[in-house]
């Protein structure tokens, strides 16, 4: 690292022993918890600052030690390259931790999945792809909670959107946005043909009403009458709820509730983590480096992934990355092992980067 590496690491070295300081001298209210989470997000880079010049002091003394010559210089040649070897990978390690952090990381997660093309495949496969989260989630103790839900005529969902509540919820899921691709044979081919079918996946981050301003006037309310499942009471009041964000055309409706306000309130939930996702987009599209690295442009339109169930493969376009283990990712939990290659995907596109324009 260079010199002025070092200073930033004094730097984060220093800040952290301030607040640490803070909290023990009695920090309180509003104050504690500001201080309470500069700590947690200080302390893995700060104790990586730590260590790394811990070891930056003993390569010292072995250069030294080689430099005195004697048998102190042999010991210190057999030391040298372990140590060196060590201190390469603390130093990518506390890159990645500098590296800047997406606002919404830690955020909880509005998760849509739509039936594409094939039909009642397409929803089969929308509910496959549903669980598949679910489980997931699960494995990760996360909460999922499911808004609403529009089901497919034989099984799956044409339409399934969900809160998924959790630490890290957005980091682990928003490279899942795109268009998922099945290859298999359906129950009803009675000639085992293959058919291909896509779904849709959209992850927003959850937004609170102090991120998204929506003013009244920019509004469009129109209430209906609810249909499908729910039951007759639902059937016979408008209790179902269509909202439309005028300045950008965005609607959103609700139905599955009996009371209209409830359903009013879920619709403002999805179009304000609509309207937030869209103006991180533009954002984003303002430092048009910055999504041009992440692991694909995150368009809903782009095929991201093929699950081919003859050959048993999972495929992530983006990263050219094929796993042999379906089941397994269908199943939840081993969907891990692409999140983790997606993440890593993307932090050695965000170190290129870095590295680029230094």
């Amino acid at each position: 690292m260079t010199a002025v590496a070092i200073e930033k690491l004094d730097r984060i070295i220093h800040r952290f022993a301030s607040v640490e300081h803070a909290l023990s001298s009695g920090a309180s209210g509003e104050s504690f918890v500001k201080l309470s989470k500069e700590y947690s997000e200080l302390e893995p880079a700060a104790r990586a600052a730590m260590g790394l010049k811990k070891a930056y002091g003993e390569r010292r003394d072995v250069e030294d030690m080689l430099a005195a010559g004697g048998e102190m210089a042999d010991m210190a040649a057999t030391e040298k390259p372990e140590l060196d070897s060590r201190i390469a990978q603390m130093e990518h390690d506390i890159r990645i931790l500098l590296l800047p952090k997406d606002a919404a990381d830690e955020r909880n997660v509005i998760l849509e999945v739509r039936a594409g093309t094939g039909g009642d495949e397409a929803a089969i496969f929308a509910g496959d792809l549903f669980r598949m989260y679910q489980r997931y989630a699960s494995s990760k103790g996360w909460k999922v909670e499911v808004i609403s839900a529009s089901e497919g005529e034989h099984g799956g969902y044409k339409e399934v959107i969900s809160n998924i509540y959790g630490s890290g919820a957005f980091a682990h899921l928003k490279f899942e946005s795109g268009v998922h691709r099945v290859q298999r044979v359906p129950a009803t081919e009675t000639q085992g043909r293959i058919h291909t079918s896509a779904a849709t996946v959209a992850v927003l981050p959850e937004a609170e009403e102090v991120d998204i301003k929506i003013e009244d006037k920019d509004l469009r309310i129109d209430v209906f009458r609810s249909s499908g499942p729910g039951g007759q009471s639902v059937n016979t009041t408008d209790s179902a709820v269509r909202i439309t964000h005028l300045p950008t055309g965005i609607a959103v409706a609700q139905q599955d509730e009996k009371s209209q306000l409830k359903n009013k309130n879920k619709a403002m939930k999805i179009l304000r983590a609509r309207l937030y996702e869209l103006e991180r987009q533009r954002i984003d599209d303002a430092r048009s480096a910055q999504r041009k690295g992440q692991v694909g442009s995150g368009d809903r339109s782009e095929r991201i992934r093929t699950y081919n169930f003859p050959q048993g493969r999972v495929t992530d376009h983006r990263i050219n990355l094929t796993l042999y283990k379906l089941d397994q990712i269908i199943e939840g939990p081993a969907l891990e092992e692409l999140v983790q290659a997606l993440m890593t995907s993307h932090q050695a596109e965000l170190l290129a980067a870095e590295d680029n324009a230094a």
